[in-house]
């Protein structure tokens, strides 16, 4: 729950073509109207979701109690439930290999622990109505659709740079110059590490929104490719991020009060506790694809019900649309 003393802002970050096409990402206050996006030539929406969260923290220093929106469960994890885990290991998984996205999840967590006020996380439902939930959406993709044009410069926090320069997923990224002589030891470029001077205007705003529109035909024609996905984020994080998690247990507290200690609050009304267990089959298959070279793939979907179901709560489904919210190439 919130209240009129808490800071509410939403976080969002997209990757188009994920991963290695073009990545935005965006916060939007709830109060007020004040947003920022940015994004790159490449990226992948978890560095994205990640650039938010930062962004966001960044924005909103001070002792108000700061609620933070996502629909990303890797980017809640990473600020909160994962951290302490890592750090016992010296930023090693449990396979012994390195964190990914660390710069980012540091910078993160260090925010957290120097913010006056408490840190709270609440998820949402990607793509279910949420008015802030769909803006910072449109704002991120609408970037990511800028950058990947080349109609927009990219613009990351200098550890989301860093991130995704050390990923598999930097060929061919455009950096500004400006970032590069920082990169090398140079001048900051930025008024803070990793904050723009001068946020979206409301023009800017309704631009990326447009933006964003425009690139829903091509999401669309993406998604048919399994080599492609939806810019919605995949809810999951890479094989080798959710090893860090072992030590340490989800916190469900509602009322945090400690800046050093956020916690996960869930906003899905939808949620009853129903789960779904078993085998089925998507087509056309990966197989189908002449883009496939048997990657071994994770997907985060949706499915359309419409069926009768047996006491046992067994249900027959037949060609029952499925929706792809994202694709990840495991490692």
């Amino acid at each position: 729950m919130t209240n009129d003393r808490n800071l509410v802002v939403s976080t969002d970050g997209s990757a188009l073509s994920n991963p290695n096409g073009p990545m935005g990402w965006a916060w939007a206050d709830h109060q007020g109207g004040d947003a920022d996006a940015g994004g790159a030539s490449n990226g992948t929406n978890q560095i994205g979701e990640l650039c938010a969260v930062l962004q966001a923290l960044r924005a909103h220093p001070g002792e108000r109690p700061l609620v933070i929106e996502t629909d990303s469960q890797y980017a809640i994890n990473c600020s909160t439930t994962w951290v302490p885990g890592w750090k016992k290991k010296g930023w090693k998984n449990s396979q012994g290999k390195p964190v990914k996205n660390r710069p980012l999840i540091e910078a993160i967590d260090q925010e957290i622990q120097a913010r006056q006020g408490s840190v709270r996380f609440v998820w949402v439902k990607g793509h279910a109505g949420d008015t802030f939930n769909e803006k910072v959406d449109a704002l991120a993709r609408g970037y990511a659709t800028a950058a990947g044009k080349g109609d927009r410069e990219g613009c990351l926090p200098i550890e989301g740079w860093r991130s995704l320069l050390a990923s598999p997923y930097a060929k061919g990224t455009q950096v500004p110059p400006t970032v590069e002589d920082e990169l090398d030891g140079g001048p900051q470029v930025l008024d803070e590490p990793g904050r723009k001077k001068v946020r979206l205007d409301q023009e800017e705003q309704k631009e990326l929104a447009e933006t964003a529109v425009e690139s829903e035909a091509v999401d669309a024609e993406q998604a048919k490719s399994v080599e492609a996905t939806a810019d919605a984020d995949d809810g999951i994080p890479d094989p080798d991020v959710a090893d860090g998690q072992e030590d340490e247990p989800s916190t469900d507290s509602k009322d945090t009060t400690d800046a050093d200690t956020p916690d996960l609050e869930t906003k899905d009304s939808g949620a009853r506790g129903l789960r779904a267990s078993g085998r089925i089959r998507i087509t056309p298959p990966p197989s189908g694809s002449s883009m496939f070279t048997g990657q071994d793939l994770h997907i985060v979907g949706s499915i359309d019900l419409d069926a009768d179901i047996d006491p046992d709560g067994y249900v027959t489904i037949h060609e029952a649309p499925f929706r792809l919210h994202a694709i990840e190439v495991r490692d």
